[in-house]
């Protein structure tokens, strides 16, 4: 059984595991994504007993505006529904932010979070700087 929980705290370890899991680029730095994370306004993690499987991040300022980073759940535990619970827990979290955005990296993932009332908008584009 999955257990959800709202922590900041990691380690170096569970944190390389889960994000190279994904072939995240960013899973080379976890010692960064740890500092980070205890930095972050909100984290939920998915945990398979002591093995963390998922995670979704939000930064936000607390009235207006929420940003989600960081949803990513482990190959071998998708089609479970995590990252939907994922997505549901932080919604209910940001439920009184005037405003929640994501950009998605994957265009597949599109759907996923149009699922949850994202829109795609033609006048908006992300961009980035990568110090990777």
């Amino acid at each position: 059984m999955i257990e959800y929980k709202k922590i900041k705290n990691f380690s170096e370890c569970e944190i390389e595991d889960l994000f190279l899991s994904v072939h995240w680029e960013s899973g080379k730095y976890p010692k960064e994504i740890v500092k980070g994370l205890s930095n972050s306004s909100i984290v939920i993690s998915a945990w398979d007993g002591e093995k963390l499987v998922g995670m979704v991040r939000g930064l936000d300022d607390g009235v207006t505006v929420g940003f989600l980073h960081y949803l990513l759940v482990n190959p071998m535990y998708q089609g479970q529904h995590i990252g939907e619970e994922l997505m549901k827990q932080i919604m209910e979290e940001y439920r009184d932010l005037l405003y929640v955005k994501i950009m998605p990296s994957d265009p597949k993932t599109i759907g996923f979070y149009q699922k949850f009332g994202f829109k795609v908008y033609d006048n908006y584009a992300a961009m980035e700087i990568k110090r990777l």
